[in-house]
């Protein structure tokens, strides 16, 4: 049964659903986290300060001794295991724990992606997937630290296309064990890592999963590649030549192994996600600090409008992107909450529950990925030509941001999964998107009365259901036009994928503001009002424009035209003065020299 039937958020369901409908209490924020959440975020920012810091240049340096004692000493504070349950030695932490964890520990770049890696798709495959025998063996020495993991899909000729994989196993005659031989490529934490978790294809067409140890005979790890950034975290090949695996390390069930990786892909995305909004905090502190310094012509760049301007483009989108991330995080505590440790169909269930959410992954690792690298942009051009120079952290921080976007599938890649996905769950009746988008299309043969707006994101709502509403159009032209073809209409699908991004953002944005103000009044959200009006008016602008370029490519003539006007009345909007509103943010920036909420 699937987690949304008891009652749970359904997935995609944001695009269909009104800013009414979905009651702002719903959602998780960061207003609502508990003491003991501050808690273990301190925790973590402790860590980071007292362990790591202090050694970053020779992390950055590749220090595999380092970087192993100091993965040890974060898992004896329990920072490796908040994903895994109390029975295996972890923590059992709820999603919005373990992703305050990922969020603080962004600031210490590649040694986060070394924990990332192992806590997320290397440890968790286990956690969902395996057997108690299997959890019992492993998760408390990964919980700990006492052994590390890495996850080991692609390889030198696939990679997003993930079961094109070549790598074999073949059971023996006596069924004890499986006989792995292949390769795979860019393996993060493969240098010093433990336990691998291999994708291999069973009789060579049953995409299956293996736990591998390092120490089995002829296990081999290629040489260090040498990359553009995360300089200091481990990216080597793993060589498996005659590798016998026993049986017992496959990991679920034969040919299962598909549904593994996708959806252990799922949470590394989201996982990727809390880490690009650390990293999008700390770039603008770094800034804001640095332009209150920085003087130019007798006076500190910080009070030049351009560069003010700059500091509240970054602190905007990051705060949609942290209302989104914890949002998703809440959506999988509700999601999961029914799971149990063991249970013959535990993978199964686990998998059900994950997959609920793959578009809101999807969509947190695109905006997220992308909005870091604006950020981290912006970052270099404050800081001007020192942005430039290594000994400044922003010049890090934009190498290191630019593999988020090639991480965890690419964007492009989960651009297309996006609307390919919801568009599926129509199909099989799991969303009523059809009929809705059925009912839109005479709704919109009727007038659209223009509309006056006075209260407080009054208009920001109306724009966020305007923002579904061309969707809606948009998409079923495609459906209708395409049909089983739409899977070739790349562009079309990532047009329509920007538009779904967009509507999860401003909701997400729209709604934490909202509690916000039923919390604590419009004067103290002045600036979350601020922030999710401009956020607002600037994407649903970016949807307009999309849904153009997609209409202009599915119609033309008297069809095209008519299709236009529709847009045009459903796109209307009253113009705000966002450079009044984006004045006010920067001046909240500059003055507490970081990201402002």
């Amino acid at each position: 049964m699937s987690q949304a039937a008891s009652g749970a958020i359904r997935g995609g369901s944001f695009v269909l659903e009104g800013v009414g409908a979905l009651d702002s209490s719903r959602i998780v924020t960061p207003e609502d986290f508990t003491e003991e959440q501050r808690m273990i975020a301190q925790m973590t920012e402790d860590f980071v300060a007292k362990e790591i810091a202090p050694h970053d240049e020779e992390i950055e340096k590749l220090d595999y001794e380092l970087t192993v004692r100091k993965l040890r000493v974060a898992g004896e504070l329990g920072l490796l295991g908040a994903d895994v349950p109390e029975e295996y030695g972890g923590l059992g932490l709820d999603k919005v724990s373990s992703t305050l964890i990922n969020e603080r520990l962004a600031k210490t770049s590649s040694f986060a992606l070394s924990v990332g890696a192992h806590v997320g798709i290397g440890t968790l495959p286990i956690v969902y997937f395996g057997t108690p025998e299997q959890k019992r063996k492993y998760l408390p020495d990964l919980a700990s630290g006492r052994r590390l993991a890495a996850y080991c899909l692609t390889e030198p000729s696939s990679g997003s296309d993930a079961q094109g994989a070549k790598t074999t196993a073949a059971l023996s005659d006596d069924g004890a064990y499986y006989v792995l031989n292949g390769s795979k490529q860019f393996i993060t934490n493969a240098g010093f890592a433990d336990v691998f978790i291999v994708y291999a294809k069973v009789d060579g067409e049953k995409f299956s999963t293996f736990i591998v140890e390092r120490g089995m005979s002829g296990v081999s790890v290629g040489p260090e590649e040498k990359k553009m950034g995360i300089k200091g975290s481990s990216t080597c090949p793993l060589i498996l030549e005659d590798v016998k695996v026993p049986a017992e390390n496959l990991l679920w069930e034969v040919g299962r192994g598909h549904l593994i990786a996708f959806n252990i892909l799922n949470i590394g995305r989201f996982k990727l996600a809390a880490g690009t909004l650390g990293a999008c905090k700390m770039t603008i502190a770094i800034s804001a600090k640095y332009a209150n310094e920085r003087q130019q012509f007798g006076r500190p760049i910080s009070s030049f409008p351009l560069i003010g301007k700059k500091l509240a483009d970054m602190n905007v989108r990051t705060y949609a992107l942290e209302s989104m991330v914890y949002r998703t995080a809440g959506l999988f505590d509700e999601g999961l909450a029914q799971l149990g440790a063991d249970g013959a169909d535990s993978g199964q269930t686990a998998a059900k529950a994950i997959a609920e959410y793959q578009i809101e992954c999807s969509i947190n690792k695109v905006f997220g990925s992308e909005a870091l690298d604006f950020v981290a942009d912006e970052g270099v051009q404050i800081h001007g030509g020192y942005g430039y120079i290594q000994e400044y952290a922003v010049e890090r921080i934009y190498r290191d941001s630019r593999i988020n976007r090639i991480f965890e599938g690419t964007n492009e890649i989960n651009r297309l999964l996006i609307p390919g996905t919801l568009v599926k769950r129509g199909l099989k009746g799991e969303l009523p998107l059809l009929q809705q988008a059925m009912a839109l299309q005479a709704e919109l043969m009727e007038p659209i009365p223009s509309r006056s707006f006075e209260g407080t994101l009054e208009q920001e709502a109306h724009l966020l259901t305007m923002a579904r509403r061309i969707f809606l159009m948009v998409g079923a032209q495609a459906v209708q036009r395409y049909q089983t073809r739409l899977e070739q209409e790349q562009e079309l699908l990532a047009q329509l994928a920007d538009m779904i991004i967009a509507i999860y953002a401003m909701e997400s944005a729209l709604l934490r503001t909202r509690k916000r103000i039923d919390r604590s009044g419009e004067e103290k959200a002045g600036l979350a009002i601020a922030m999710t009006t401009v956020f607002v008016h600037e994407q649903f602008a970016r949807i307009e424009g999309a849904a153009k370029e997609a209409l202009a490519a599915l119609a033309e003539g008297d069809v095209l035209r008519t299709q236009l006007s529709i847009l045009k009345k459903l796109a209307r909007m009253a113009p705000v003065n966002l450079t009044a509103l984006k004045r006010r943010i920067a001046a909240e920036v500059v003055s507490g020299e970081r990201y402002s909420v």
